[in-house]
């Protein structure tokens, strides 16, 4: 199932084998030009109570947790899934708080770069190439990267270029090949480049970008541990655990993304309600995703919808590998392309408070992701042997409307506590 990436795009590319990790996107291998990575100090934890607290009314409904979302175990474990992926945004905004406060007393909006003799042109050369691959797979994205700074612009190119790869594992042409070993290479890979010891000239690009922002690798960890879903569930007992499959897949997009598009200063709105809303573009995005590839995955033996909610509606897997669109599927699609619009509303309230010049593409991405579900409902709800698109007319007619919202400044303190 492809992730909806950046709080944007639909990600895929030839990265691995059954072996191992091999590179297919020009990611030759490197020995030198490692930055370092900057060490994180010891987690202040009155900072991180005052955070808490800030947010009292919200935390009295999902728990405080220091746990992480991958593998849960203990208390963790009992929680629902929104619970648990609640704990992660709680820990990634208390990151970006303390970030953006030692960046304060330094007078500093992005890190400085570390010159190390010989390295600055192979970095050069890396971001190149990573913005080359978001320029051929996510056209309308790359176009909304161009308004950002060029440290920004780069820095989402390379987890743009990361995430990919790990779509492709097993997604991509050799996905018949990997195993959960395959996976486990790919994320001792992924911890080795957070300590600034990159494997190739792709994976520089975002070794270098994890020390210039507050970027944790909880995200991708929880991506890694969405391929290892791919491998091992075709169903989905309930929404709960479809819930979690979305985070994983794609709503780790947007807690990547944010310390990079940045949040704007003028902004009121605290650090983890805008983590919220990217949370909620990726997990509406996904659900779009699996409503409108709802053939496509039957033909793959795959079936992403709730299982006890096609029972309720009177539906199991075989009137999906039938494709009959019968009465009974459209009042099912219709409560679940409701959900997913739900999912978008909440997304739209943080979107006006990042930082001015990473607007565009989030808005644009919202409007023609929330486009495909107009499409299905135009197909009569046959998602089984039509595929929902928006054509490029309408496209086009999007992104005016997406700038002019992107326009939109930050809501103020009175109108934040309306919502």
């Amino acid at each position: 199932m492809p992730l909806a990436l950046l709080w944007v795009v639909t990600p895929s590319t030839e990265v691995c084998s059954g072996l191992g990790v091999t590179e297919s996107l020009d990611g030759r291998s490197i020995s030198n030009g490692r930055s370092k990575r900057i060490s994180k100090k010891q987690e202040n934890l009155n900072s991180w109570k005052l955070n808490v607290a800030k947010q009292k009314k919200r935390s009295e409904r999902f728990p405080v947790l220091s746990s992480m979302v991958a593998n849960p175990t203990g208390e963790m474990a009992g929680l629902s899934s929104e619970q648990r992926v609640y704990a992660v945004v709680l820990k990634q905004a208390a990151l970006v708080n303390r970030e953006l406060k030692k960046r304060e007393d330094l007078d500093l909006d992005v890190k400085p770069d570390i010159a190390v003799p010989g390295t600055l042109s192979l970095l050069g050369e890396a971001y190149d190439r990573c913005g080359e691959v978001c320029a051929e797979y996510a056209k309308t994205f790359y176009l909304g990267t161009q308004l950002m700074t060029p440290t920004r612009r780069k820095a989402i190119w390379a987890i743009y270029v990361w995430c990919r790869r790990t779509d492709e594992l097993v997604d991509g042409p050799n996905a018949s090949h990997i195993t959960p070993t395959a996976l486990d290479r790919w994320e001792a890979r992924l911890e080795d480049l957070f300590r600034g010891r990159p494997f190739d000239m792709l994976d520089a690009a975002l070794s270098d970008t994890v020390t210039k922002f507050p970027i944790d690798i909880q995200p991708f960890k929880d991506m890694i541990e969405g391929m290892r879903l791919d491998l091992k569930k075709s169903r989905y007992m309930n929404f709960d655990e479809l819930y979690l499959y979305c985070y994983y897949v794609a709503g780790t997009v947007g807690l990547m993304s944010v310390p990079v598009m940045g949040i704007a200063p003028e902004s009121k709105a605290p650090t983890e309600s805008v983590y919220n809303a990217a949370l909620a573009l990726g997990i509406a995005n996904q659900l779009t995703n699996i409503l409108r590839d709802v053939g496509e995955d039957a033909r793959r033996g795959r079936v992403y919808l709730p299982q006890d909610e096609l029972a309720k509606a009177g539906l199991s897997d075989e009137d999906i590998f039938t494709g009959k669109v019968t009465d009974k599927w459209r009042t099912f699609m219709k409560k679940q392309i409701r959900r997913a619009r739900m999912f978008f509303d909440e997304a739209e309230k943080g979107v006006s408070e990042l930082s001015a010049a990473s607007r565009w593409p989030v808005w644009a991405s919202l409007l023609l992701y929330r486009e495909i579900l107009d499409e299905i409902e135009a197909n009569d709800y046959n998602n089984f042997t039509k595929r929902a698109y928006v054509s490029k007319a309408k496209k086009l007619l999007a992104l005016p409307i997406a700038y002019a919202k992107s326009m939109i400044p930050p809501r103020s303190i009175s109108s934040m506590s309306k919502v």
